[in-house]
């Protein structure tokens, strides 16, 4: 395998790397859905008279229009916002270098075009949690260092080897997996070493931590240690002691182990302080604009995904009448409903029925009864009738209403909210922060 050298990003030049593909006429690109032909040649959407081409309920498309011309729901990424994360990051860091955490999509925001913004914005070094998403990745950053959190199996050893990925090696079976094959081929495999100092997941426990400490020259034939990590378990929380009993753990464990580069801070633990930083970071749900702290502090990051649907229709209802699936909610005044195209297939959660909110032109509208599949209904009697229109884009999470505010709604966490995200909504790429 070839030696990927560990180094820190360098700063970003002020020209566009040649890497980043020019964007449109309004400077944005839309990742298509297989969903969107739905509206090819004729949308038939039972409608108000204000229905986007005239007065008519059922609007013929003409044949010239695009798909995205009408884009029932979108998430708009700002690429611009993750770069000023990243930079953040990098400024709140110290001397650390900042790996670009891409799993799970990015985040649910699209990973191959969040890596290739951050590798403009001058990030070297990514990591993924699947050989899939690695070997996604690799496609679009072809010299960069990745990651594998999932670790190494005997099956997945030919991919790690081919595409160049340098596996996170999580237990003593794993080491001496990859030890062998390096030693099988006669080669130097690089890899991370990652050891457990509280969190009980992945990672070698203690016990096996003294025996790698003791037998070090032993175990680690023909691997080269890229990096020494562990992770935080309560980062989120600067008051909780579980931050420096880590913290202590993860230096006892360094001064144990063969001399490497050390990373223990995610998003939340490089908020804790640059001592927490040492010689990498891994953020994560910060560079897409999510607040890794508990509630209540101030988010430092700049917003990243805005998830909109519009409106397809509006009607006046009578006091007494219902909404939705199961009825549950009562009309207790006359009012104007909007029914907004998003719903649980496309992530938006069921637990916001008769709980959350939408925003339109920067007005909090309630959710009325339930979110169904593929609809949502808010009471928008309150919202200025200039701003009420079929068409109209209303936002879910954005500006207006955080990521945070819509997850602590739902009960969840702003992590699960962009990663539940569905295929069907397209991801339409900005390159404007704001």
């Amino acid at each position: 395998m070839p030696n990927l050298k560990f180094k820190c990003a360098k700063a970003p030049s002020t020209t566009t790397s040649g890497n980043c593909a020019k964007r449109g006429a309004e400077n944005r690109r839309t990742i298509p859905s297989p969903f969107r032909n739905d509206f090819n040649g004729r949308v038939a959407i039972g409608m108000a008279a204000n229905a986007l081409t005239g007065t008519h309920p059922v609007c013929d498309v003409p044949n010239h229009m695009s798909n995205a011309d009408f884009e029932p729901a979108r998430l708009t990424v700002r690429l611009g916002a993750l770069a000023a994360n990243y930079r953040t990051f990098k400024r709140l860091s110290g001397n650390a270098c900042v790996a670009g955490v891409v799993k799970a999509d990015g985040y649910g925001c699209g990973a191959l075009e969040a890596a290739k913004a951050l590798r403009a914005a001058g990030c070297d070094t990514y990591f993924v949690a699947r050989l899939s998403e690695g070997i996604a990745v690799r496609k679009v950053i072809p010299d960069s260092r990745i990651f594998v959190l999932d670790g190494v199996q005997q099956q997945t050893i030919p991919a790690l080897v081919s595409h160049k990925l340098t596996p996170v090696l999580n237990s003593l079976d794993e080491i001496a997996l990859w030890s062998d094959a390096a030693q099988n081929a006669r080669s130097e495999y690089d890899a991370a070493i990652h050891f457990d100092t509280g969190m009980n997941r992945l990672g070698l426990p203690h016990e096996e931590l003294n025996t790698l400490a003791n037998e070090s020259n032993s175990r680690l034939g023909g691997i080269r240690i890229a990096l020494l990590m562990s992770h935080l378990a309560c980062a989120d929380d600067s008051e909780s002691d579980m931050n420096r009993e880590q913290f202590a753990r993860f230096k006892s464990a360094l001064a144990r182990l063969p001399s490497a580069p050390a990373s223990l801070a995610s998003s939340g633990g490089v908020l804790l302080g640059k001592d927490y930083c040492f010689d990498m970071v891994r953020p994560g749900i910060g560079l897409y604009g999510g607040n890794p702290q508990v509630s209540g502090k101030p988010n430092p990051f700049e917003t990243v995904a805005l998830m909109t649907g519009k409106i397809l229709q509006l009607r006046r209802v009578d006091s007494g009448g219902s909404v939705g699936y199961g009825a549950t909610f009562r009309i207790g005044r006359d009012s104007t409903l909007a029914t907004v195209a998003l719903g649980y297939a496309d992530g938006l959660m069921r637990a916001l029925s008769n709980n959350g909110f939408g925003a339109i032109a920067g007005h909090r509208a309630p959710i009325a009864g339930r979110v169904s599949m593929d609809l949502v209904t808010l009471d928008v009697t309150s919202v200025p009738a200039s701003a009420l229109h079929v068409g109209a884009d209303v936002e879910f999470f954005g500006d207006t209403i955080s990521l945070e505010d819509a997850a602590a709604t739902a009960n969840t966490a702003s992590y699960e909210l962009l990663t539940s995200l569905g295929p069907r909504i397209p991801r339409r790429y900005v390159e404007a922060a704001r």
